[in-house]
Parts: C-alpha cells; structure tokens; sequence
C-alpha cells in the first residue's frame, strides 16, 4: 500500500462526474437567477452581468474537460483547477445575485466536497479561506453589506461544517475501502496460491501416473485434468471446453480419445488434421492461438467448441512423429496467456511421452505374440512332417521286421532280400530326417547366404525325394536383402516346395530369384495339377493344414506381398515381392505392428508429403 490509501473511486472517474455535475449545478444556478429576478420589484441582475458569469463558468468547465483528456497533465494540477473553478464561480454568483447566499452554498458546497475528497484536510482549508476571503471582499463592494455579514457568516459556519463532515467520511471510507481491498487481495493470493498448489498436485499426480501405468488413456485423463485447473484462474464465468484428438483408425483421421464438456455426437466426429488451426498447429509442431472455432474448417464440426471465442491448439509431437493434438476453448476473447501455453505445452510434452511408451509397450506385445505364433507354427509343421515322412517309414520298418521274423523260421533265403529293402527304407528316413534338420536350421544359410541355401535345399529335395528342382538365381541380387529377411524368405520358399512335391505331381519346379527395378522376386512353379485358388482359400477354416496361410503372414512380417497363380492342369506360380526400402527398414526392426485401439502416430507433413497408409496402420510420412 506504500503508506497511502487508495480511493474508492479513481481520480479520472471523478473528474468525469464533477465535470457533469457542474453543469447541472450552473443549470440550477442560471434558473435560481432567473426566479431572483422575477420575484424582484426590479432587475437587480442586468442580462449583461449574468451573461458573464455564465460564460466564465462556460468556459472554465470546458477548460477543465480538455486538462482531463491530457494523459501527461498531472492530478495535483488539475484538483487544485477544478476546486478554485468552483471556489470562483460560488463567489462570482454570490456577488451577481446581490449577496444572496444560495449560489455561495451551492457551487462553495460543490468546491468544498471536491476538495474534502481529493485533498483531505488542507484542501478543505484552503477552498474554505478562499471562500470567507472572496466572499468578504464581494460583501464589502455590495450596498446592503450590514444585512448581508450576518447571513455570510452562517453560511460561511455551515460550508466549513459540510467540509469537516466530507473529510471525516472521506476518511472512514478509505479505511473502509483500504480494508476491503485488502481483504480482496488477500483473497485473491489465496486462491492463487490454492490454484498452483492443485496444479502442483495434479502434476505430480499424473507424473506418478505415467510412471505406474502404460495406459496412456489414464495419463490423458490426468492431462486434461491439469489443464483446467492451470485455467481455472480464468474465473467461474468463463467456460472451458477441451479435447484430446488422436489419429487412429485405417483412414488414419483424428478421433477423440478423451474430452471435456464435449457432447456425444462430438465424441464421434473425426477430422483429417490437415486444415485449421489444427494442421497449423501439427504442421508447425508448436502451439497455436484461433479466435471464434465457429469459423475454424475443422472445429466447427464440434458443437461443444462452436462456442468458444478462443482457442489454443497444442500439437503431441516426438521427433517428426504427431501423435495428434491437444485442443482447449474458451468462451471468452483472448482467454490464453503465454504462462497457459507454458503450462499446457509441459504437461502435453509428458501425454506425448506416455503415447510413446504405450507404443512401445504394445509393439513389444506384438512381437511377443509374434515370435509365440511363429514358434507354434514351427512346431505344427515339424510335427506334421515328421508324422507325414519318418513316423510312416519307421511304422513300415517295423511292420517289414517283424515279416523277416517270420520268414527267418519258414524261407530263410526270402529274409535276406527283405532285409536289403529295410535297409533301404532306414536310409531314406535317414535322409528325409537330416533334411528335416536342415529346413529347420540351415547353417549355410547363416555362413554362406540364401542363394547358397536354396541350392542345398535343391539339393536335398533331389537326393530324398527324387524331385527335379531347378534354381535360377543371381547370387548379387541376395546382398540387397537383409539376413532376417532372407531367413523369411528361405522358409517360404521350402514351404512352397514341399507343398508342390505333396500335392502338385509336377515334372519340374524352378525357383526363381533376381531384381526388377526397386522390387527383389522370388518365384516358385511348378508343371503339375494346379488347383482353384478361390475354392482353397474359402476352405482354410475347415482344413487343419494351413500353408498358404502360413506363407502369407511370413511374407508380411518382411513388408513383402504374396501372389499365388493356379488353375487346374496348369500348373501353380506362387510369386513374391519385396520392396529394397522395406527390407532395409525390416533390418532396422521397424515390422512391428499398430497397438491396440489403433494408436498410430502421424509423420511431421512438412517433411515430405503424406501417403494413404496401408493395413495394418503405419506412421504417414
């Protein structure tokens, strides 16, 4: 407070009344002067006197109204002109109307609260003094002075009485007033106070949050949370609405996961991002200020914001990737402040943190089911080749022995022959054993590379199952190809193989491998049957074998598409693409896939323009 108290009512606010106020006052002034006249046997006030006195008060008032509108003039100067204005305009009419003392009450009475007000004690005394001594020099130029001490004196008694009465009330609502705002003020440091410290709380309460849970919805709710409470300071009239806006689903749109105030049909409304303060927010990767939502091309869109005056975008950005956006209204003009921005750009740094983890989390999830899928298909498939090839062949070995066994006692010379065939069947489960071993984990696959691995599997097929497979491939071409994709590819192509010797009948299967363009091919065909491709594929539910199936996922886990070409008496061709930028970007162990609710993040659109995203969801860049 600096020791001094403040005014109830500001200095230019009074200087605007007393303004009005004296012209009203010189209104009632010119009619009291006009009835004098009238009730007098003749006119003691010649028109001449009174235009005068009316024209000093003229122009000293509207001298006064132009000193107000001075920003540069200070406020002793222009209290001490409006107090002698009214000191000299109660005295001027008191000597214009022949010393009747009611102007000298009315405009002295003026100047005295004025001064009371503005100045306190001195102010009083001095208007007051200026007053008696004007006022006794005026009585002395008058005739009937005699008749006229007596009532100046008790008008003069009267003003300083209203003078003392001004400066004490003048005082006691100071104090009052002082109290008041000082009660106010402390009021307001409270609530201050009280708002930071349930921010504070909040903050560490959603810190806690993100550490304890992947459940990046909890941390959002928590997001929102703080941020109403960092704009509570707004005040209870102004309406806060707020969103948070991710991008999810196949369309890959903005959608809201969590909101306030927002309606039910809002909460379905997805928009695209790319427009409004919403695209200028994610394009810009830093907040954003809109005025009216109702003109925005976006959030018009939402009837819980069609309201708001204001509005403050915060985009949920990690790198170049946005995750989507955080939006708050407000019904008042220019609601946010810098310290808001502050705020909200804090706590979306720790949403956007948690939308990460929870990514992460999921891929780990992902990969975790992944490698538990891959691991039981492995082992249905070894299972069904081994009771499809060595479980039969030791079966026949053991039917064949037990047969020698019994021609040993009745045609001895027949057992040898029989032997000689058991022996040859033991080799070739020998043989479809070890290249078992080999489908499972070809070492040169891993020494040597993947050319080097199909012409062993070529090989082994030939030797085992007397099968005339022909490999046509460009050993330049697998160094463009990374090792887990060749990995991938290498089981393929073994799948594709086998399922051409069990069910195909072909001559002839070639494998083919070389590079068109930006895309690494493999083929697989065969002379055979072929079959209907449509009729299989609508039919997997019902069988218990699923090859092609199987075939397809592997192809998909290195980014790769698969195309399989058949019909009846034709033959089979099964083909498979991989693109070089997806094989590298494989090796990077970017195959993940999306986590659930579809949380997807978006690339930063100034980097390079956005691309329709493909099943299963990815990053647009």
């Amino acid at each position: 407070m600096n020791g001094q108290a403040t005014l109830p009512l500001s200095s230019h606010r009074l200087d605007k009344a007393l303004f009005w106020v004296r012209w009203l006052f010189l209104i009632g002034l010119v009619a009291l002067v006009m009835t004098y006249n009238a009730a007098a046997d003749q006119d003691s006030i010649t028109p001449q006197t009174l235009a005068i006195g009316i024209g000093i008060a003229i122009v000293g008032n509207l001298l006064l109204g132009v000193l107000a509108l001075i920003p540069t003039l200070g406020d002793g100067l222009l209290i001490m002109s409006g107090v002698l204005l009214d000191c000299v305009l109660a005295v001027l009419f008191f000597a214009v109307c022949q010393g009747r003392t009611e102007p000298l009450l009315i405009m002295g009475g003026l100047a005295l609260f004025s001064a009371a007000y503005r100045s306190g004690w001195r102010g009083v005394g001095g208007a007051w003094g200026f007053l008696a001594a004007a006022s006794l020099i005026a009585v002395m130029m008058l005739e009937n002075r005699d008749d006229v001490l007596m009532d100046l004196g008790l008008n003069l008694l009267f003003l300083l009485i209203f003078g003392v009465l001004g400066v004490v009330l003048r005082y006691g609502g100071w104090s009052t007033h002082s109290s008041q705002n000082t009660l106010d003020q402390r009021e307001v440091e409270a609530n201050r106070l009280r708002a930071a410290r349930e921010r504070a709380r909040a903050i560490y309460e959603m810190a806690n949050t993100l550490s304890a849970t992947l459940d990046y919805r909890r941390v959002l709710d928590a997001l929102q949370d703080v941020g109403q409470l960092g704009l509570r300071e707004m005040g209870p009239e102004a309406r806060l609405t707020s969103a948070v806006l991710l991008f999810q689903g196949e369309d890959n749109k903005l959608r809201v996961v969590t909101a306030r105030r927002l309606t039910r049909a809002d909460e379905q409304v997805t928009v695209p991002g790319s427009r409004g303060v919403l695209g200028l927010a994610l394009k810009q990767a830093e907040p954003v200020f809109a005025g009216d939502a109702i003109r925005d091309p976006e959030l018009r869109y939402f009837v819980a914001f069609q309201e708001a005056r204001s509005v403050l975008a915060i985009p949920l950005r990690a790198g170049y990737d946005n995750y989507g956006v955080l939006v708050f209204g407000c019904d008042q003009p220019n609601a946010f402040s810098d310290e808001h921005v502050e705020l909200l750009s804090a706590i979306g740094t720790q949403a956007t943190i948690a939308l990460q983890n929870a990514v992460l989390y999921q891929n780990l999830l992902n990969e975790k089911e992944r490698i538990v899928e891959v691991e039981e298909d492995a082992r249905k498939k070894l299972a069904r080749d081994l009771h499809d090839g060595p479980t039969q062949s030791v079966a026949a070995i053991a039917m064949r022995v037990n047969y020698i066994r019994r021609l040993i006692e009745r045609q001895p010379q027949q057992a040898v022959e029989e032997l000689w065939k058991v022996e040859e069947l033991a080799r070739r489960t020998t043989k479809e054993i070890r290249h078992m071993l080999f489908t499972m984990r070809p070492l040169v696959l891993e020494t040597q590379g993947l050319v080097a691995a199909l012409g062993q599997l070529v090989e082994k097929m030939r030797d085992t199952y007397d099968l005339n497979v022909i490999l046509q491939g460009q050993p330049a071409v697998e160094e463009l190809i990374d090792t887990h994709a060749q990995g991938v590819l290498f089981y393929i192509v073994e799948e594709a193989v086998n399922n051409a010797r069990k069910h195909s009948q072909a001559e002839h299967i070639w494998v083919r491998l070389y590079r068109r363009e930006t895309f690494v091919i493999i083929e697989i065909e065969d002379d055979g049957v072929g079959f209907d491709v449509e009729a299989v594929d609508s039919s997997y539910d019902q069988r218990g074998s699923l090859g092609m199936v199987n075939m397809r996922e592997r192809a998909e886990l290195i980014e790769g598409t698969l195309r399989i070409q058949s019909a009846k008496g034709r033959g089979t061709k099964i083909t498979i693409l991989i693109s070089l930028q997806a094989s590298r970007s494989s090796a990077d162990g970017a195959d993940a896939a999306a986590p659930p609710l579809q949380l997807q993040s978006q690339r930063a659109r100034q980097q390079t323009p956005a691309a329709k995203p493909t099943p299963p969801p990815e990053p647009r860049t």
